[in-house]
């Protein structure tokens, strides 16, 4: 299976910011920890970061053409804001998991729309970075091919 994991901005600074909220590990670890698990259970997964919505917009339109069957996706403060983001999501039709690190159901209240939740298959909140790998999980037991 082939799985793009793609997060928003500011998650580079993971470590650094909010650490009481977003823990002391940092973007190198979040990645290597899902390249670890993806090794482990044979996915194919490419993980990208960005801090910029259009960025975000192409990498999905590509993961279409290049055959990508899941995204797991922290669309990080675009959440609440991107309908460009729900666009492309909905356009590639691609199973999508979104993911948040923090438990965004007890923070403010802006942080309680999500327009990608509307096209997801499943939203994971306040997991940390498991939540990735129960993402990736999910995707692989309900969309993976044999």
């Amino acid at each position: 299976m082939k799985i793009l994991v793609l997060n928003g901005p500011n998650l580079n600074m993971l470590g650094i910011r909010e650490p009481e909220i977003y823990g002391n590990n940092t973007y190198p670890d979040l990645v290597r920890m899902i390249e670890d698990h993806c090794k482990k259970i044979n996915v194919d997964v490419e993980v990208k970061q960005s801090n910029y919505e259009g960025e975000l917009v192409t990498l999905i339109q590509k993961a279409y053409f290049y055959g990508v069957q899941g995204i797991v996706i922290n669309p990080a403060a675009y959440t609440h804001t991107s309908i460009a983001l729900l666009d492309a999501l909905k356009a590639v039709n691609i199973p999508t998991v979104e993911v948040h690190i923090s438990d965004v159901s007890k923070r403010e209240d802006f942080r309680q729309i999500s327009y990608v939740s509307k096209v997801a298959v499943k939203r994971i909140i306040g997991e940390g970075f498991d939540g990735y790998i129960n993402a990736i999980n999910y995707l692989v037991e309900n969309y993976g091919q044999d």
